[in-house]
């Protein structure tokens, strides 16, 4: 009951996240298109420029002030919730995914982290990002974008790269993210509104509303829409372990970064021109040569394995260490190893090692008390279903090696070459 009542806290916290997030984004990209389409040429006295367009069968005509009306309308939208709940459901989930089982989700095997000590190190490098991104845009670095964004790019891969060594893939990933989401919700709090309910107050209070103000907040709202792209790339990257599953998941995510943001620079600058059209098929590319030097490494024939020496050692757990958010008890080695052959892995070594190590979760009816259900529907229980998945297996528990989670069924590095060596050969069961 308690894993089943869990997967639906973590749906609920997760749809509001993303419906919160939906909104919080389409308001960004909504303003920023609208800022970048007015139309500047003789504007009315006190405009900046207006727009008209058409949507839902009616036609709006938009007009922007310079700074601000004679008077403040009865009736002023303001938009700040879509942040606030933004953030404030991403941090819930962390805490519901991350920081309620970190020895499962977020630290990475072998991490010289405790638990403990590896949500306090997450929790803490979302107010220090923040903190030095604010103090960076203060400084003369504010006046040279350029730099700046440079710089933020280095700090923000290199926070990626130092995740990647204590903390899980995805651990990682959703820790970057976590980090660009408070900055982005710090933008709207600690910049974007002051500016904004000073312009306002300004104009209740008859006075002439001071430009910086507002001419700041515009900066952090441009810095917030860069920002978009690859945060949306890192909230949906879980469901990718050829990505945060690398052991170069953070050059990945540093690739992918600069082409989200190359994209999103054509879309933010084509009123103008399209003189940035080019990024366009770079992303493309970009993309292409990512799922190339990401794909999985040549395994050797079955034959080179079956003749390597040694021997292939399977060792099964006590039910009692399987579950819950404690470190498993060491494994037991079985009273006779399993042996390579020469005709390479039978496929009932292969899923004597599944049954032991993976259908723990990925069963109709999971033994580990973490899930009430399979994770993602993927069940080994017959030999069929081993087979079907016999793709996702080699991606996630040989390639990658992101499964089992945490390696919480201690799976050796033998077994894993016994399953990939049983896959090359074409993964027979019978």
């Amino acid at each position: 009951m308690e894993a089943h009542l869990l997967e639906w806290l973590n749906l609920s916290v997760r749809w509001v996240h993303m419906i919160t997030g939906v909104a919080w984004i389409g308001a960004s990209f909504y303003f920023v298109w609208l800022e970048n389409n007015l139309n500047r040429v003789n504007p009315k006295s006190g405009l900046a420029g207006d727009l008209w367009a058409i949507h839902g069968g009616g036609i709006y005509h938009l007009e922007k002030y310079k700074l601000a009306p004679p008077t403040m309308p009865d009736n002023l939208h303001w938009f700040k919730w879509e942040a606030y709940f933004t953030w404030l459901s991403g941090i819930a989930l962390l805490c519901v995914v991350f920081y309620s089982n970190p020895t499962l989700y977020l630290l990475a095997p072998g991490s010289s982290l405790t638990g403990p000590e590896g949500v306090a190190l997450g929790i803490a490098s979302l107010f220090v990002g923040w903190f030095i991104y604010s103090f960076l845009c203060d400084s003369a670095l504010g006046k040279r974008p350029a730099l700046l964004g440079f710089i933020l790019f280095v700090l923000i891969i290199g926070a990626a790269y130092g995740f990647s060594k204590v903390f899980s893939g995805r651990g990682a990933y959703l820790h970057v993210g976590a980090i660009i989401g408070t900055i982005m919700v710090g933008n709207v709090f600690r910049i974007i509104m002051p500016a904004q309910r000073a312009l306002v107050a300004a104009i209740a209070e008859n006075r002439t509303p001071d430009p910086a103000l507002p001419a700041k907040g515009l900066l952090r709202s441009r810095h917030n829409n860069y920002f978009t792209l690859p945060v949306l790339f890192i909230m949906i990257s879980n469901h990718f372990p050829s990505t945060y599953g690398s052991q170069y998941n953070w050059l990945i995510l540093a690739g992918i970064a600069v082409l989200a943001v190359l994209v999103r620079h054509y879309f933010n600058t084509r009123h103008d021109s399209h003189k940035f059209a080019w990024t366009l098929p770079v992303a493309a590319v970009g993309m292409i040569c990512l799922a190339y030097v990401t794909g999985p490494a040549q395994m050797p024939s079955a034959p080179e394995v079956a003749k390597a020496p040694g021997t292939i050692e399977y060792q099964p757990l006590p039910e009692t260490a399987i579950g819950g958010g404690a470190k498993p008890a060491a494994a037991k080695p079985a009273e006779a190893p399993v042996q390579a052959s020469n005709a390479g892995p039978s496929f009932d070594k292969v899923h004597s090692v599944i049954q032991e190590r993976c259908s723990v979760c990925h069963s109709a009816k999971p033994t580990s008390p973490l899930f009430s259900a399979a994770p993602a529907g993927v069940m080994f229980d017959t030999p069929e279903q081993i087979r079907q998945n016999a793709a996702r297996i080699q991606a996630q528990a040989v390639t990658s090696q992101i499964m089992p989670l945490g390696n919480i069924t201690q799976m050796t590095q033998q077994e894993r070459d016994l399953i990939g060596a049983w896959i090359v050969q074409g993964a027979p069961t019978n």
